[in-house]
């Protein structure tokens, strides 16, 4: 995972593209992650854990109604989390992470189900992943995922 994230983090610095991130399940660990790249003060804004739904709709302003029709672990609230945190830490890029890292299921949803946001300027994804693993294989490996289709989109754009 520190490849990916270092290759994240100049790819980042050198286009001059600001990244912010807003974390439930992964408690911080992208924050933690991307903070040790060399030089990542001039492009990351910071980090907003939400891991308690009522900090998703107090602090990150996730609507309740979305959080009641579709809970906490879904697309609909990965893509709250990341264009609202874009527009909290006004960044070009808002990556998120919401899902169930275990140990058992949560709101009738399995244990391994995730899903990432990526606001990416005026473009907003989301992505749904059914991983396996102990939960802290889980979050590493939603880190990873998150930070590849970041730089795919990068990519896309250069």
């Amino acid at each position: 995972m520190e490849t990916i994230i270092k290759e994240l983090g100049n790819n980042l610095i050198a286009h001059h593209y600001s990244l912010s991130s807003t974390e439930s399940f992964t408690v911080g660990h992208f924050a933690s992650a991307i903070g040790l790249v060399p030089g990542i003060s001039a492009i990351y804004r910071g980090s907003l854990v939400s891991y308690q739904t009522r900090i998703k709709h107090d602090v990150l302003h996730v609507h309740q109604n979305t959080i009641d029709q579709y809970g906490v672990v879904s697309a609909e609230v990965a893509h709250a989390m990341c264009t609202n945190g874009q527009m909290l830490f006004d960044s070009d890029i808002c990556i998120s992470f919401t899902g169930n890292a275990g140990p058992s299921a949560m709101e009738g949803k399995p244990v391994g189900l995730i899903y990432i946001g990526i606001a990416f300027f005026d473009e907003v994804s989301t992505y749904e992943y059914h991983l396996n693993g102990t939960r802290e294989e889980i979050v590493y490996q939603a880190i990873k995922i998150g930070a590849q289709e970041i730089l795919k989109k990068i990519h896309e754009k250069s």
